[in-house]
């Protein structure tokens, strides 16, 4: 027994001066060198990080999203390898020139907005809201070309030289040639007003209206963007009701883009006046129907060419267009 106590405790000292050992060995080798990965890039060592989850997560934000003005993204194709080693503390790690030989090995990817004519690229912006207001510009100037613009997201390694939303107004508008449009005397109904009547003189209806909704007036009678507006229009929420100025017969009830107009009313109330309604989000008529002054006959919408939900009016005598202001609004 005393034998085996002996033995126990011989052992006991053994593996006390094995970890004392061991424990002056690590910390000898902390003292000397420190934890740290080498980074190679394909295959090539290129430097030292000590935090390669930091190193890498930088690396994989350029690529996401590049470091300069309208990078979209940047192609990689080989990325580094990390190896744990243990590395001298008087050796110095350099994060900075691994990411930079990333970066040398990348390649950049640039997005832009084409604004587009007829299929063919025209003028470059930054952003889509850019493309959005040079596109609307173009609209709201009536622009010869406004149907056929669009705009295209691009991804390319070449960048392009980007302009301004006012740039592209400026140099894509194009003028819409005006034709001299004569008046039409006859009391029949036609579809557009023939004609308009642009003295500002007031003409006796011979009857009294009502304003088919209320709102305020966004767009005056008269010239607008190079042509003739001829009627106004009145901004209200879409649905909003719209009510028959006076009792009539409708004439017309049509939905479609008709010439711009949209979803669109026509009431004859007679002695050759009619009032039109143009946009509509809806129709609760139909032609040859009879209507009383206040029935609701549609819903205000933004059908057309339209810009934002609006009601469209106009009042025709003998098929001229006058301007609603002198009666309404």
């Amino acid at each position: 027994m005393k034998k085996l106590f002996i033995h126990i405790r011989s052992w006991v000292k053994l593996i006390s001066l094995v970890l004392i050992a061991s424990m002056l060995m690590v910390a000898g080798v902390t003292f000397i060198y420190k934890p740290t990965y080498s980074v190679t890039l394909n295959d090539e060592f290129i430097g030292y990080t000590k935090n390669k989850s930091e190193l890498q997560g930088k690396i994989n934000d350029y690529i996401d999203n590049g470091d300069g003005e309208n990078i979209a993204f940047v192609q990689v194709d080989i990325l580094p390898e990390y190896s744990l080693c243990l590395l001298k503390k008087d050796i110095q790690t350099n994060d900075d020139e691994i990411f930079s030989k990333v970066k040398e090995s990348g390649k950049a990817y640039y997005r832009y907005y084409a604004i587009v004519d007829n299929e063919e690229e025209k003028l470059y912006v930054a952003t889509f809201e850019e493309a959005e207001k040079a596109v609307q510009g173009l609209k709201n100037k009536n622009s010869k070309n406004k149907d056929t613009i669009s705009i295209e997201v691009k991804y390319e390694a070449e960048p392009k030289e980007i302009v301004s939303s006012e740039e592209v107004i400026s140099k894509l508008y194009e003028k819409v040639e005006t034709k001299k449009v004569t008046t039409r005397s006859s009391s029949s109904y036609v579809k557009y007003a023939s004609g308009y009547n642009n003295t500002n003189q007031k003409i006796a209806l011979g009857i009294n209206l009502i304003r088919p909704i209320s709102g305020t007036v966004t767009s005056r009678f008269g010239g607008r963007w190079g042509s003739t507006h001829k009627g106004i229009d009145i901004g209200a929420p879409k649905g909003t009701p719209i009510k028959a100025a006076a009792s009539g017969t409708v004439i017309s009830a049509s939905t479609g883009y008709n010439g711009g107009y949209g979803n669109y009313m026509v009431v004859s109330h007679g002695n050759g006046i009619e009032t039109a309604y143009g946009h509509c989000s809806a129709l609760y008529v139909k032609p040859g129907q009879k209507v009383s002054q206040g029935q609701v006959i549609g819903a205000v919408g933004n059908t057309g060419r339209s810009y934002g939900n609006h009601l469209h009016l106009e009042i025709r005598i003998n098929g001229v267009a006058q301007n609603p202001q002198n009666y309404l609004y």
